[in-house]
C-alpha cells in the first residue's frame, strides 16, 4: 500500500471518528458507506454530466465547505453531511476511484481505474 493510499486511509478513519463525537445514528455510516454513489446516476446522461454530478459528490473542498458552513450557521445536519462526503472521498480514493473526467467513468484524475490499484 502506497503513502496516498495511507494518507486516504486516515481521513478516512477521522471521519469515523468524528461520527462518533457527533453521536450520530448507525445509519450514518450507511450513509458514509453508499450515500455518495447515488451521484453516478449523472452518468444517465452521459460521460460529461456524469463526471459534474459525480465529482461535486466526491469533491473534498465541497465536503469542507459544507462542514464549515454547518459551523458557521450552526446546523449539526450540514456538520455530519460535510463529514460523510469528505469520508466517502477518502475511502473512495483509498480504492484508487479519484474525480471523474469526462472521458468516461474509468477515467479519474487518478488514472485510469484499475491501473493504480495493481501498484
Amino acid at each position: 500500500m502506497n503513502i496516498l493510499k495511507l494518507e486516504e486511509m486516515a481521513m478516512l478513519g477521522l471521519s469515523l471518528y468524528a461520527l462518533t463525537t457527533f453521536h450520530v445514528a448507525w445509519w450514518w455510516y450507511v450513509v458514509l458507506l453508499l450515500g455518495p454513489d447515488i451521484s453516478m446516476i449523472g452518468y444517465m446522461t452521459g460521460n460529461k454530466g456524469g463526471a459534474v454530478l459525480y465529482n461535486l459528490f466526491h469533491h473534498k473542498g465541497i465536503a469542507i465547505a459544507l462542514f464549515i458552513s454547518g459551523l458557521m450557521m450552526p446546523d449539526i445536519l450540514l456538520q455530519v453531511i460535510g463529514i460523510v462526503l469528505f469520508g466517502h472521498s477518502s475511502m473512495d480514493r483509498m480504492f484508487s476511484y479519484g474525480l471523474k473526467t469526462g472521458e468516461g467513468f474509468s477515467y479519474t484524475h487518478l488514472g485510469k481505474i484499475g491501473k493504480l490499484s495493481k501498484q
